[in-house]
């Protein structure tokens, strides 16, 4: 854990829970793409930079998940270097606490105000073309998150963020965290028909052929979506929707899997709202779902 691995001339990753990627800008200047998922990770992946004199300039975030910005503020901090986040997510990076709230719909409780949720702070500035890099580029990849980009560097490598999950990860949870399915299935179909020297997706393996997995993604979210369909057979509200689809994969109910989980299923029953395939109305001052 913590080991730098080159892929290619210019870039590599640090191994950890959510990789962060490291891009050689000149001969001893380099850019993060994220910063791991606490102040630890920041110090480890600081260490691995100075091991190699190596000076940071900026760190790019794909979005603003706590895992993903979590060492931030130390390296900004200790480097003065600049942090960059785009669209929305900089707005969740700056103040934090949005996220467990968006998540809860409402303020959050003290089970959800920790690390894993809710980053420290850091003084992100938006994300521009000029701030990139020469020959690196910003790929848009919502739906995980609301505004979320991966990043193409100079010689072809790409780091995905959070556009896939592992099968591993896929096949114990089923489940993975999304704001918005169309987006995301549009996402994915960008990413099956994209080429790339090398893929570094956060959560699976880097790999140069990463059309398999992303259909296996693809795959569970329509799982998914008919497995809710067939929750919804008869009228249902959403706790009770929540709860089923809990049982169905097994999962076990706490504060912070109601947030992710609940969070999702809610984008899950808007999409198929949207697509004609689930049906919503108010009886008894309850709001219920079923198949249309």
């Amino acid at each position: 854990m913590y080991e730098l691995i080159q892929v290619s001339e210019l870039c590599y990753y640090v191994q950890c829970p959510a990789k962060i990627g490291v891009v050689r800008t000149e001969e001893n200047n380099v850019v993060l793409i994220d910063s791991g998922n606490d102040k630890n990770a920041g110090k480890k992946a600081l260490k691995i930079l100075e091991q190699r004199h190596w000076r940071l300039q900026a760190v790019f975030n794909t979005h603003s998940h706590a895992d993903h910005i979590g060492g931030n503020r130390f390296l900004q901090e200790r480097t003065g270097c600049k942090i960059y986040a785009p669209g929305i997510e900089r707005d969740f990076t700056c103040h934090p606490v949005l996220e467990p709230t968006f998540l809860y719909g409402g303020c959050p409780p003290s089970e959800l105000r920790h690390k894993f949720l809710m980053a420290q702070e850091s003084d992100a500035l938006p994300l521009t073309p000029d701030a990139l890099p020469d020959g690196m580029s910003v790929i848009p990849l919502p739906g995980h998150s609301f505004d979320m980009v991966g990043f193409r560097a100079k010689d072809n490598v790409v780091f995905l963020a959070d556009c896939l999950s592992s099968r591993e990860t896929l096949e114990k949870y089923r489940v993975s965290f999304l704001t918005d399915v169309k987006s995301y299935l549009e996402t994915l179909e960008r990413v099956i028909n994209m080429d790339a020297a090398m893929f570094i997706p956060s959560h699976a393996e880097a790999t140069a052929d990463i059309r398999a997995l992303a259909q296996y993604n693809r795959d569970t979210v329509h799982q998914i979506a008919d497995d809710i369909l067939n929750i919804c057979r008869e009228p249902l509200n959403f706790e009770s929707i929540l709860q089923r689809l809990f049982a169905e994969y097994g999962l076990v109910m706490n504060f912070e899997q109601y947030a992710l989980v609940g969070s999702t299923a809610r984008s899950y029953l808007t999409w198929l709202k949207e697509c004609g395939r689930l049906r919503a109305f108010f009886e008894n001052n309850a709001l219920l779902w079923v198949c249309a």
